[in-house]
């Protein structure tokens, strides 16, 4: 398989104008200013079909469906990125609390916080990621797609 997980030339983030055209309100608001979308209201919060699930601003890889699982939180929670390269974390002390925030490594969309109450048996953290900062590819589309590596 080949490392994607570097390949920054693949994945590109456009500018601006083009986001805000190219996204919706609520995506645009998650990813680009941090905003967090309605639990349980989202559209990846109990999907659990094979396939991979990348950052809607660049397309880079970040989820794999494998890794997903339910934790009754109502957003998407997964037990590690796709590659350990592609998200980066930042200290959010935003909202009275202390957390960690998930980004994406190449287009820096916001994508969530990352907690430490995950399934032991899955190394026990919870990607809570907001489903407006990604989009699923399906197993059947990965090839046509261009993401074949993970077939």
């Amino acid at each position: 398989m080949r490392d994607f997980a570097h390949d920054e030339h693949r994945y590109a983030k456009p500018p601006e104008d083009q986001l805000k055209n190219r996204l919706t309100e609520l995506e645009f608001e998650v990813t680009q200013h941090s905003a967090t979308e309605r639990p349980f209201n989202n559209k990846y919060w109990n999907h659990f079909e094979k396939g991979i699930y990348v950052d809607i601003v660049t397309g880079e890889p970040l989820f794999h469906s494998k890794d997903k699982f339910e934790s009754s939180c109502g957003w998407p929670s997964f037990s590690k990125p796709i590659f350990k390269e592609a998200v980066k974390y930042l200290e959010d002390n935003t909202h009275h609390m202390h957390r960690i925030e998930v980004r994406s490594r190449i287009g820096d969309s916001h994508l969530g916080h990352v907690f430490d109450d995950g399934p032991d048996e899955l190394g026990g953290m919870r990607y809570c990621i907001n489903s407006a900062a990604i989009r699923f590819v399906p197993y059947e589309k990965l090839a046509e797609e261009h993401y074949e590596e993970f077939l």
